[in-house]
């Protein structure tokens, strides 16, 4: 028997005057796995989980957390934790005033793994918050969400404030606590590289629709760069899906998905060498398309490649 998702949205529409931030979104989201939610900014992802943390009201549609509406229920909410990165603290809080009232929110508060991890990312339990750094402020936040082990939390890019090593402790925290307690995380963030081996589920959303619901395996080499002479490149691209191309002088390349072993084996006689695509790069090219445009009419995704591959 198949589990029930942690998290169902059906259809879900959020206006702001005539202007709409999320348009019409379905998707589901599985227990007890790493999502990412990726887009540019001002896409709609923090307004998607604003709604699905009860902090928004839908224009339309429905979300369904744990299969109950998120939105003034205690017993959802209670299992979930947001951070994100302009997190906000009492006027005079500490540091440590921040840990020891965890408790009350998040049941499952670890006080000995928030004690550990506040030695890991070097915070002072007696300052200010007010008066701490910028990569402090989010350690605090990065403490609070791994050391909460909601059965859904979120990271809202709380970690751009912290530095390359602070940024590989909370990745390398976060991977070995999830591995001894499992739980739903969605994490939204623009350094895509850097998280790549952390996501099992890709979410992609574009100027508020979603371009990309898939498993994280099946988009690694899912695409690949086509790089030789223009005229080699043109004639191997004809017919396939190209998301990007470009040229310099005589030689062009060209970022294709769904591209057979059979087509890997013809690429040399063709005259064009093939190169791996990483996450972060066919994010970026699927969000703006073979010309720099964006797609937004519903043309295939890595799901049809894979399909036609």
């Amino acid at each position: 028997m198949t589990n029930p998702p942690a998290v169902r949205v059906d259809g879900l529409t959020k206006q702001f005057g005539r202007f709409t931030a999320v348009d019409n979104v379905s998707f589901d989201v599985e227990a007890n796995k790493i999502y990412g939610l990726l887009g540019r900014n001002g896409a709609g992802k923090t307004t998607v989980m604003q709604m699905l943390t009860g902090q928004q009201f839908a224009t339309s549609g429905r979300v369904s957390v744990f299969g109950e509406e998120p939105v003034e229920n205690s017993r959802v909410l209670q299992q979930i934790c947001f951070i994100k990165e302009s997190q906000k603290y009492p006027e005079q809080y500490k540091v440590k005033h921040v840990l020891k009232s965890a408790p009350w929110f998040f049941s499952n508060w670890d006080a000995d793994f928030a004690a550990q991890l506040v030695d890991d990312f070097r915070v002072p339990l007696n300052r200010e918050l007010k008066k701490v750094s910028r990569g402090q402020l989010s350690a605090v936040g990065v403490i609070v969400g791994l050391a909460s082990r909601a059965p859904l939390t979120f990271f809202d890019e709380p970690y751009l404030g912290l530095d390359a090593v602070a940024r590989q402790i909370f990745y390398d925290r976060l991977l070995e606590d999830y591995a001894e307690h499992p739980r739903t995380i969605i994490l939204s963030t623009h350094l895509i590289d850097e998280v790549s081996n952390l996501l099992e589920h890709v979410l992609l959303i574009d100027e508020g629709r979603i371009l990309l619901d898939q498993d994280a395996d099946e988009l690694r080499g899912s695409a690949s760069t086509v790089v030789g002479r223009a005229s080699d490149v043109d004639a191997f691209i004809v017919g396939r899906d190209v998301l990007h191309r470009e040229r310099i002088g005589g030689l062009a390349s060209a970022t294709v998905g769904g591209l057979s072993s059979e087509d890997h084996r013809r690429a040399s006689a063709a005259g064009v060498e093939l190169g791996p695509v990483s996450l972060q790069q066919l994010i970026v090219r699927l969000t703006t398309g073979p010309s720099g445009v964006a797609a937004r009419d519903g043309s295939r995704t890595t799901a049809d490649w894979s399909a036609s591959a």
